[in-house]
């Protein structure tokens, strides 16, 4: 009877722990979880800062000179002189010179011609007086008298012609003498000296262009053209215009705009302006193509922004900002204009505050943030510099 007992007691002991493992793992299920601990999400950050900030517009724009001339002949004749090439050359210098040898001598056959006309004329004169006076005696009949007062007359106008070839004949003279209508650089020859020309050609002979001061010109679209009026009270004072380098950005000069197209071209619906430089070093070149920006005003004290941190919501612009314990805090902001890669806060925010430019697009308010400072602002180069033992 032993046996039969031993199996009663083994299986209520396997009852009684198959029940404490069903109560256990039901305890251990129905446990409360431990809050996860949330992860903070790692973003770049920068500090609103007040600052002065210049309104500028910006355009696209080619250097030219502010005169260019291309030197053609205005006669015909044997090349003698042609300026050096590349020459810097004052108004009035002789730039080129053609044989005047056949001219001169035109030139005096009619200085000659007129003085015989002149002389001819001067008889016919001292002849009309003589017969006024013999016509008043009746010595001669009054129509002798009135003959010879038409001859005077015919032989005036044979010098007025004589006077109007020796005139075109020393105009000739002159054309064959060519000087510079205005300081300038010399360009490259178009015809070499020792060849006849014409003045049907077509190419010239050199090509000088202004270059102290130089001309920049550029389109901006009607809304800029619009900003640009408003700013220089109708184009009645100048604006200040920098030009810089497409390839470097660096400056090349500095000079006022001067001059507004006086139409919009209605096939690009852009206005073409012109800006004087006094390039006195000489940076700026004709055909040079270059960057054009523009001065409309100066912001004095305002608050700015990397323009990456602005965000555009439903109901308008917004930044995120660190708040305390490091939460993203959603605060609302309105943009004045952005210049280049600033955003000029016009309210929401007073300067100082932190501000995530990086990582914002994962953000909600109230969510942790790890802020590291955007490389480059000084608030990064601030921390990423360390004490050296």
């Amino acid at each position: 009877m032993a046996t039969p007992r031993r199996f009663r007691w083994g299986f209520v002991v396997l009852a009684v722990v198959f029940a404490a493992l069903v109560i256990w793992l039901w305890i251990s299920t129905h446990q409360p979880a431990k809050a996860a601990k949330s992860p903070s999400v790692p973003v770049n950050t920068a500090k609103a800062s007040l600052q002065d900030i210049p309104v500028v517009v910006s355009a696209i724009g080619a250097a030219q000179a502010w005169q260019a001339v291309t030197i053609n002949a205005q006669v015909t004749g044997k090349l003698k002189y042609v300026a050096p090439e590349g020459a810097d050359v004052q108004a009035g210098a002789l730039l080129a010179e053609i044989d005047s040898a056949p001219y001169v001598a035109t030139l005096t056959q009619a200085e000659g011609t007129l003085h015989k006309d002149q002389a001819a004329l001067e008889e016919a004169r001292i002849d009309l007086k003589r017969y006024q006076t013999l016509a008043a005696q009746d010595s001669i009949s009054k129509q002798t008298a009135d003959d010879q007062a038409q001859l005077v007359k015919q032989d005036e106008g044979v010098v007025q012609t004589d006077q109007g070839n020796v005139a075109a004949a020393k105009i000739n003279v002159d054309y064959c003498r060519i000087t510079a209508p205005t300081s300038g650089r010399v360009g490259v020859r178009l015809i070499d000296a020792g060849n006849i020309i014409t003045v049907a050609g077509t190419t010239g002979i050199v090509t000088l262009n202004q270059i102290t001061p130089m001309a920049v010109t550029f389109t901006v679209p009607e809304g800029d053209f619009q900003r640009l009026a408003q700013a220089s009270n109708g184009f009645s004072k100048p604006l200040a215009t920098a030009a810089l380098s497409q390839e470097t950005d660096q400056p090349l000069g500095t000079g006022e705009l001067t001059v507004s197209d006086n139409h919009v071209d209605q096939t690009t619906g852009t206005v073409t302006m012109k800006a004087r430089f006094p390039n006195e070093t000489k940076q700026l070149w004709p055909g040079q193509f270059l960057d054009v920006r523009l001065t409309l005003q100066t912001l004095s004290n305002v608050v700015t922004i990397p323009a990456a941190a602005v965000n555009q919501g439903p109901k308008g612009a917004y930044v995120y900002l660190v708040g305390p314990g490091n939460k993203a805090v959603m605060q609302p902001v309105q943009v004045l204009t952005t210049q280049d890669t600033t955003a000029i806060i016009k309210s929401g925010l007073k300067g100082g505050e932190t501000i995530v430019t990086d990582g914002q697009m994962t953000l909600r308010p109230g969510l942790k943030v790890s802020p590291r400072p955007a490389a480059g602002s000084a608030e990064g180069d601030a921390s990423s510099k360390k004490p050296t033992a």
